[in-house]
């Protein structure tokens, strides 16, 4: 047993009397019922991999988080991508991220994931039930015969038991994904017909031997987590009479905790996305807990304390994890204990700089917090020589830079010429589905005050202001101009920029050509689409929308049921100059549901444009090289931006420096995670 804290109880932790309520394990004691849950970060595989995890970890430890589990790691080369629990000097390494966490905070545990990514780990010695190819992915894996699920097993449980070797209080196994446990449970990516297959009984026998070898390895004193695919989203996925069985199966071979997880990567409903709305699975877990004794996990878009603490309040889970809002926030937990929330940094669940980084084989990091995964690389330390230095621009990259340097001691003041903070975010945030960039703007409102940055709204800087303000240092964050393409017509009385529709300057008529499918094109398309309120606010409306039904649960949550989508109540044309389908550039994890919104609206996205005229008739067009004309009422221009650097230019003139951050540097595209990146990099150092 653990030892109860004697620490007077802060007004946070008897506002969230659920969230800080201790967990009782019997042979130990979780500090509080907020989980980081598993993300891969990058960190696992790198060869200074000990130092810059323990970093990462002991950062959430100092921010009050009960339990760690770490990104996966694979019990074998055939199962994963060079993050591995195989060796005895495996453990070496690991010891020291064991140990950092428990110096921090030996009441904190920290348990390692084992993830054996089956068919997904995408290799040609990848393996599965049953040689089926992922649809994600090219390979054909290998079909385990009777030695190879006996190796596997065997890597299993040689990974948990070298994990409690490494000072691990315990492991998770996942079983959901796609990944290996997860194909063997799916008739559709196992028809095995030996004892490994067939009906479920089979089908669920390699996961629940997997817990009930790794229990008999590792003893009874370790926490043993599994992971079930709760509702896996798939067309004739798990039932939830199989997801019970399972469920119970895997306690009764001693399971510690149920953890439930939502999806197949191969799944076509978001679950995680920004579109999603808050907490919109944990009735699935709340369905399942009623059906096991043993404590559940649930996530998914959990980004606030109130969030967490109604989830557990109305008994829908034991724990919540939280994976993303961590990255965003170490200090989340601190912050609702000492009822500090305006200080959050909300995550966003943009996926931008976390799970796109992963896919995209870099390390994972945060659009709102890019020390995240970077914690020896990007410090924030006081200042010894304080500057007064002049800011431009309270957009993203404003902002951020103003808030760290000035977090850091020196005297900054930010100029903004509009009326309130935000930039380009308050463009953002007007978008269905993305309403939490409201939470963005409202952690920057706080931080400026917080941290005694003098805002100036309304307050346009020029040269001859900065100069005779005897800064030490000018930051130019003035952002982008919209580019208008230069065609004939362009000034015609149908044409108008994105900002003035986003902004409600202008309104568009039936028929609308948006010229540009970039992210503000997709983004202006799903505004002038949407009819009545944003489902990523409704759980009915979500579940409506994407084919879900929740309170039935058929196979996979979603066998049978057609999404009920409302056709736009407008014609429109989402145009590219770029041969092939539009939206191919948008973010891997999340750009897919996007286009598909869109097409179910009935937007029509063409690629191979190009553009000749605008006149009375509408927009003129060749497309793969025919003429068009499009009888249209509005074309929105969506074609880019120019960098705003006038300013920049007026002070070189005259001699005076600055530093350009953001879209002032670089309006390649409207890329906050960079913006917010290169603020946060210089703020660092000036």
């Amino acid at each position: 047993m653990g030892t109860k804290s004697t620490h007077a109880t802060a007004p946070g932790e008897a506002r969230y009397p659920h969230l800080f309520a201790p967990l009782d394990l019997g042979f130990t004691r979780l500090k509080n019922r907020v989980i980081m849950g598993s993300m891969h970060s990058g960190l696992e595989a790198l060869p200074d991999m000990a130092p810059r995890l323990a970093a990462y970890f002991v950062e959430r430890v100092n921010g009050g988080v009960g339990m760690i589990i770490t990104g996966g790691i694979a019990p074998n080369k055939e199962g994963g991508h060079g993050a591995y629990m195989m060796h005895e000097a495996d453990v070496a390494r690991h010891r020291i991220v064991t140990d950092a966490v428990h110096n921090a905070d030996p009441d904190v545990k920290i348990c390692m994931q084992i993830l054996h990514a089956g068919s997904l780990a995408g290799g040609a010695d990848a393996v599965a039930p049953s040689p089926i190819r992922p649809r994600i992915l090219p390979i054909v894996p290998i079909e385990l015969d009777e030695a190879g699920i006996e190796k596997q097993l065997a890597d299993f449980t040689r990974a948990a038991v070298l994990a409690q070797q490494a000072g691990y209080d315990g492991v998770e196994v996942i079983g959901s994904a796609g990944y290996l446990l997860a194909t063997f449970l799916v008739a559709r990516t196992n028809q095995r017909t030996d004892r490994w297959g067939g009906d479920f009984e089979g089908r669920m026998r390699f996961p629940v031997e997997v817990v009930r070898r790794i229990r008999a390895a590792v003893g009874p004193d370790f926490i043993l987590i599994f992971r079930v695919p709760a509702m896996d989203m798939l067309e004739g996925g798990l039932s939830q009479d199989e997801v019970i069985r399972l469920s119970q199966a895997i306690e009764s071979v001693g399971a510690t905790i149920i953890s439930t997880h939502f999806s197949w990567h191969e799944a076509q409903v978001p679950t995680i996305a920004t579109m999603v709305p808050r907490a919109a699975f944990t009735g699935v877990t709340g369905q399942l807990r009623r059906h096991v004794k043993i404590p559940l996990i649930t996530s998914n878009r959990i980004n606030m304390p109130q969030v967490a603490e109604d989830v557990l309040a109305r008994g829908d889970a034991d724990l919540v994890s939280l994976a993303r809002p961590m990255l965003a926030d170490p200090d989340f937990v601190l912050k609702a204990a000492q009822s500090r929330e305006a200080e959050i940094n909300t995550c966003i669940a943009c996926n931008q700089a976390c799970l796109d980084h992963g896919f995209e084989g870099k390390l994972a990091s945060c659009l709102v917090n890019p020390r995240a995964a970077h914690e020896l690389d990007l410090r924030y330390i006081p200042t010894t020589a304080a500057k007064r230095i002049a800011v431009v621009g309270a957009g993203p990259a404003g902002l951020a830079f103003a808030c760290i340097a000035a977090g850091r001691g020196h005297h900054v003041t930010l100029f903004e010429a509009g009326s309130e903070i935000g930039g380009q975010f308050n463009l953002a945030k007007r978008i269905p589905g993305k309403e939490e960039f409201h939470e963005t703007l409202r952690y920057f409102k706080t931080q400026v005050a917080r941290t005694s940055v003098e805002l100036r709204l309304s307050t346009r800087a020029s040269a001859p202001l900065l100069a005779a303000g005897d800064f030490d240092e000018i930051v130019i964050a003035t952002g982008v101009e919209p580019r208008k393409p230069q065609i004939p017509g362009i000034n015609h009385p149908k044409v108008v920029i994105y900002s003035d529709i986003l902004l409600g300057r202008r309104t568009p008529g039936r028929k609308v050509a948006i010229m540009g499918a970039g992210g503000v094109g997709f983004d202006t398309a799903q505004f002038i689409t949407q009819r009545g309120p944003s489902a990523s606010t409704d759980i009915h409306l979500f579940a409506r929308e994407w084919g879900i039904d929740f309170k039935h649960h058929p196979r996979g949550g979603v066998t049978g049921i057609v999404p009920q989508v409302d056709h736009a109540d407008r014609e429109v044309w989402l145009l590219q100059r770029k041969p092939g389908s539009p939206g191919k550039a948008l973010g891997r994890t999340t750009g897919w549901a996007h286009k598909l919104t869109l097409q179910r609206r009935g937007v029509h996205m063409w690629g191979g444009v190009d553009y000749r005229h605008v006149d009375d008739q509408g927009l003129h067009l060749l497309v793969d090289g025919e003429a068009r004309v499009l009888d249209v009422d509005t074309v929105i221009v969506c074609a880019g931006q120019e960098p705003e650097r006038t300013l920049h230019d007026e002070l070189a003139q005259q001699g005076i420096a600055s530093h350009l951050l953001g879209g002032a540097r670089d309006a390649a595209k409207l890329d906050a995670k960079r913006a917010i990146n290169e603020a946060a990099h210089l703020a660092a150092i000036i």
